[in-house]
């Protein structure tokens, strides 16, 4: 008897690239488990049951206190990223928003700061920097970890 192979899975995750006045909203992860100490974006996974604008709205709201508005949220780049498991991720953008941005997971997060888009931190997480890079250039798809 032949068993069924279970198909592959992939991991969603949503980002957004928050920029105003040339500067780019950043946050430090903390006491995460994952690149803790490094900068990266407002994001989080998909949920199930729910579209990536969906996700991106809800995460938002957990991290920063924010309200996206779904017809507002540009899709400008998904990236195929292999780690330790193997994930697509979702790279939006939008030009307004609601709320006063605020840290909203002090416990995940230490800082929440704006920073000019052609200075990042150093400690930036790697994989956020080159998509910040190609959103900068227009590159709407890229692949991140793959041995070459």
């Amino acid at each position: 008897m032949e068993t069924k192979k279970e198909r592959f899975k992939l991991i969603p995750s949503v980002y957004i690239l928050l920029i105003k006045d040339n500067k780019i909203l950043l946050l430090r992860r903390f006491q995460t488990g994952f690149e803790d100490g490094k900068y990266g974006l407002v994001a989080g996974h998909a949920d199930g049951g729910e579209t990536m604008r969906e996700a991106m709205i809800r995460e938002a709201r957990e991290e920063s206190g924010i309200e996206l508005i779904k017809d507002d949220l540009d899709l400008v780049l998904t990236m195929h990223r292999i780690g330790k498991d193997e994930r697509v991720d979702f790279f939006f953008t939008t030009k307004k928003w609601k709320g006063e941005i605020k840290n909203m997971e002090p416990n995940k997060c230490d800082d929440l700061s704006w920073f000019p888009l052609n200075q990042l931190p150093e400690n930036t997480i790697p994989y956020i920097k080159i998509a910040i890079d190609c959103y900068l250039k227009g590159i709407n798809y890229s692949e991140f970890g793959w041995k070459k």
